[in-house]
């Protein structure tokens, strides 16, 4: 149990100017002269003192309790009696998403693409400790975000993806040399790549099956995932008219999927649906849960909103009181 602690402790030196404001005040009121003299007190004998005559040095404690109590929120109280012993996972993962205009049919809701980010939220949300990147491809590959544990960066950098983005196609192998690429030199204990596409690699000059070579030589897991139903689905077309969505037969290269995940020793998944895309997420998650570190760490709260609220009651109370009780004072 370690407490309070303050982040901005310097800011707690500004408490020594309160004993001076008290003391000018208590000064200044053995000073104080009446500002209506009489030439005797009798005609007042027998009046006692009213309650205001004990309370009359209310607004001034209001108001130091005030000041105190800012300069407390100044200092920024923590909270670091929080201790948990977390158990690490000590694993990068790349995911590596297709953005090609494929992406866009409609067997998914809203559609692959989005279904696809919408998972993958899911699952960079239930993994804190990990390092995660994020590389797309279509008919080129790019690195959207290197590894990071930085997670909120990283879902927002998701959202942003957009079919059209970069040249038309599908480059398995660009994809994945760029992943390997981004995790090949990480020193983390398991190293992993889900790899997600809904079609046949057509682009690009890296073959699927040499990315998948480069991937075993480093000690890389695949997870590839292929996406989209069983037979046609609607899918986009650019017409005269506009885009227009035409029923299209599905076609995924599973043999070349399959054959990545098994030399690196991963796994293929088919994701028929948007449910069958959150099982193979869950299933991927379940899969690299391997434990190897436990860590203690502790956990620090802010805690400076107690006293700022508590300081801005204070704040109105004088002001009612000063407005009411001693309204007729000055």
């Amino acid at each position: 149990m370690n407490g309070i602690r303050f982040a901005e402790p310097y800011y707690l030196y500004l408490l020594a100017v309160v004993p001076a404001i008290i003391a000018f005040y208590v000064l200044k009121q053995h000073k104080a002269n009446a500002s209506l003299r009489m030439p005797g007190l009798s005609p007042f004998d027998g009046t006692g003192l009213t309650f205001r005559h004990y309370l009359r040095h209310i607004l001034f404690a209001f108001r130091v309790a005030v000041i105190s109590l800012l300069i407390i929120v100044l200092a920024r109280p923590q909270a670091t009696n929080k201790f948990q012993d977390v158990t690490t996972e000590g694993i990068d993962i790349v995911l590596t998403l297709d953005i090609s205009g494929s992406m866009l049919a409609r067997d998914f809701k809203p559609d692959r693409l989005q279904a696809s980010k919408n998972v993958a939220t899911e699952f960079i949300s239930g993994r804190p400790y990990d390092r995660i990147g994020l590389v797309v491809f279509s008919g080129e590959s790019f690195t959207q975000c290197p590894l990071t544990t930085d997670h909120a960066v990283l879902i927002n950098l998701l959202r942003d993806i957009e079919s059209g983005m970069i040249e038309d196609g599908t480059a398995i192998g660009n994809g994945l040399a760029t992943a390997v690429n981004r995790i090949k030199d990480s020193d983390a204990k398991s190293r992993v790549i889900i790899l997600l596409t809904d079609g046949v690699n057509n682009r690009g000059d890296i073959a699927p099956a040499t990315a998948a070579d480069i991937a075993k030589t480093f000690g890389i897991r695949v997870y590839t995932v292929g996406v989209g139903t069983m037979g046609m689905a609607p899918y986009p077309v650019q017409t005269p008219f506009g885009l227009q969505y035409q029923n299209m037969p599905v076609e995924i290269d599973e043999d070349i999927l399959k054959q990545i995940s098994q030399l690196t020793g991963g796994m293929y998944f088919r994701a028929t649906d948007n449910d069958k895309l959150v099982q193979v997420y869950r299933e991927i998650d379940k899969l690299e849960k391997s434990k190897i570190d436990v860590r203690q760490f502790s956990r620090k709260d802010e805690k400076f909103l107690i006293p700022a609220l508590i300081a801005f009651i204070l704040l109105g109370l004088e002001i009612l009181v000063r407005h009411t009780i001693f309204r007729n004072l000055t």
